[in-house]
């Protein structure tokens, strides 16, 4: 049995999925993986360039862009090993988090997904973990005003994360480590989200349901960020706005999503119409934002 699957949802990033697998072996030291690549109907030519590189790789081929939750949970449904990471295609492993995240697996029989210190390509920190979202951030969030508050609102790992591996609310999604048996007990990743949130909507079952998420900083991984979403960026602010609201309607109720659609409503309308300005005063130079309120009453 190998000591960890690694499973990676692609979606037309070849090169980014190809130098992914080459930093797993090269950071793997001893560990056995099992490396699958579950692949969303990409059009780049991704499985051609993996089979003929990496021949060791499972590859699950889907026919159509199933989205990153099904995907993943396809992934983990076809491990062999007790633990499975799930890794973004634009995440890259540094020299020991494999054994880092490993180690703490074992030493913590609660710990059912730990996440990693994520950083950024120019080795600056970037946000790994955070506490639920609730309405009063969520207005921080689309005001713009969460950066006055980003200490406080926004609490997560910095350069000065002396606190060692920790509980927390939830981490972010381009790395988790996921006790298999934990992650199909409460379902894996929900499905109805077809892109953001699931992570969050995971950790929160998970410790609903008496496990716990913990936070590695000793395992290192650099996360460009974006790589598959740039890809259909005109839906990609729909689908960010649809899963907050889902999130919020599964777990809090029917009346904190309605307030939350309704906060996203008003502030892209402001949002619009200040961009209906600007556009007047550059004489149309600007281009259009990205989602229309149109486009906001069915999220």
């Amino acid at each position: 049995m190998p000591d960890l699957s690694i499973v990676v949802v692609n979606w037309n990033t070849r090169d980014l999925l190809l130098r992914c697998i080459q930093m797993m072996l090269d950071t793997r030291g001893d560990l056995a993986l099992d490396i699958i690549v579950v692949d969303n109907a990409s059009t780049d030519d991704s499985l051609r360039r993996v089979r003929e590189r990496f021949p060791f790789v499972t590859v699950i081929e889907n026919t159509c862009n199933t989205g990153f939750a099904k995907a993943n949970n396809q992934g983990v449904r076809a491990s062999p090993a007790n633990y499975s990471l799930l890794l973004n295609s634009d995440a890259f492993l540094a020299p020991g988090a494999l054994q880092a995240l490993l180690g703490l697996a074992e030493r913590q029989p609660q710990a059912a997904l730990i996440g990693a210190q994520l950083r950024n390509a120019d080795g600056t920190f970037q946000a790994s973990h955070t506490r639920f979202p609730n309405l009063w951030r969520e207005f921080l969030i689309l005001s713009g005003l969460g950066r006055l508050f980003e200490g406080r609102a926004f609490p997560s790992c910095g350069p000065d994360d002396a606190k060692g591996a920790r509980v927390v609310d939830y981490v972010e999604g381009a790395c988790m480590l996921v006790r298999n048996e934990a992650y199909m007990a409460v379902g894996g990743l929900d499905e109805s989200f077809f892109m953001y949130a699931e992570e969050v909507d995971l950790c929160y079952r998970l410790w609903r349901a008496g496990w716990q998420v913990w936070y590695e900083p000793k395992a290192i991984v650099t996360h460009l960020g974006g790589a598959s979403s740039k890809n259909r960026s005109a839906k990609r602010e729909l689908d960010l706005y649809r899963s907050r609201v889902l999130f919020f309607r599964k777990h809090y109720g029917p009346l904190p999503g309605l307030i939350l659609k309704a906060q996203i409503i008003a502030w892209t309308a402001l949002k619009s119409c200040i961009h209906a300005l600007l556009r007047a005063l550059t004489h149309g130079r600007l281009g259009r934002p990205v989602a229309s309120l149109r486009d906001l009453y069915v999220i």
